[in-house]
């Protein structure tokens, strides 16, 4: 682990943007800390797209459009939920440097958020960063019942459908693990993170961080199940794009709780059930 204030550059998005490519992310001590550390693991916690197992309790609870799933709407709302403190941690490893450096990767389209919603109020979500067929996910908060859950799944679902290979959750907690999180080593890490760039990692969403990013209803009629009938103006997964790229923003705005699971049923291999 290295304090990137004991080296000499400058850190600035593109360098952040570097260090992922590499399989390096930044850290703090605390929100009072300043300095920053890079940190690359011996084991490496990923959630393998094509083995995300959802429980039958959380899946009704995503048919039944009792939230609303939003992208790239509030940064700012996202970034201050999850450096919030919680039960069982007072302080939070997000402080200012780590802020303003994420809110310009946003700007730049590197950044996204999943927001869920409930009666008008931001209840949960996370964030991460988007490289090439990668997404790098670096916080989540919950301030509802199944909030943080909830973006986790329709964050598999839209990688799913963009094309994307690889989500990366830098550890693997219990909360993780019940998704089906698994933990690999630094060199099958680097495997993988070099297919998902394909060549190369200069490529955002196509969201741009824009506040006018997809809303979804997290509960969707079952005639909108069919992947082809509720791909609203016939859109298709991108998992044919270009190398090196995946459109995080592909999946259309209109696609609701039973597309969503259908999206991750599809390619799961631990018997996921939606029932």
């Amino acid at each position: 682990m290295t304090a990137i204030d004991d080296v000499t550059i400058e850190i600035t998005p593109q360098v952040l943007l570097k260090a992922y490519a590499c399989g390096i992310f930044p850290m703090a001590e605390s929100a009072e800390d300043n300095a920053l550390y890079w940190i690359e693991p011996e084991r490496r916690g990923i959630l393998p797209l094509s083995g995300m197992h959802v429980p039958k309790r959380l899946a009704r609870t995503i048919r039944s459009g009792n939230f609303e799933v939003k992208i790239d709407r509030n940064f700012e709302a996202v970034i201050d939920g999850c450096a919030a403190p919680r039960s069982g941690r007072r302080s939070t490893w997000i402080n200012a440097r780590i802020r303003g450096l994420y809110r310009e990767l946003f700007a730049l389209g590197h950044c996204h958020t999943v927001e869920v919603w409930q009666d008008g109020a931001l209840v949960g979500g996370l964030y991460g960063v988007h490289l090439g067929r990668a997404f790098f996910g670096e916080s989540m908060f919950s301030r509802a019942r199944d909030a943080s859950k909830i973006a986790l799944v329709y964050l598999v679902a839209r990688l799913v459908y963009g094309g994307f290979t690889l989500l990366d959750t830098q550890f693997v907690t219990g909360h993780l693990a019940r998704f089906g999180a698994i933990e690999v080593s630094r060199d099958e890490f680097q495997r993988l993170l070099e297919g998902a760039l394909g060549g190369g990692f200069a490529h955002g969403s196509g969201s741009a961080g824009s506040p006018g990013g997809g809303t979804a209803s997290a509960g969707a009629s079952a005639g909108g199940a069919s992947a082809g009938a509720a791909s609203a103006g016939g859109a298709s997964p991108a998992g044919t794009s270009a190398p090196g790229a995946a459109a995080f923003s592909a999946l259309p705005e209109g696609a609701g709780g039973a597309l969503v699971l259908q999206l991750v049923s599809h390619t799961s291999k631990t018997g996921c059930s939606t029932a």
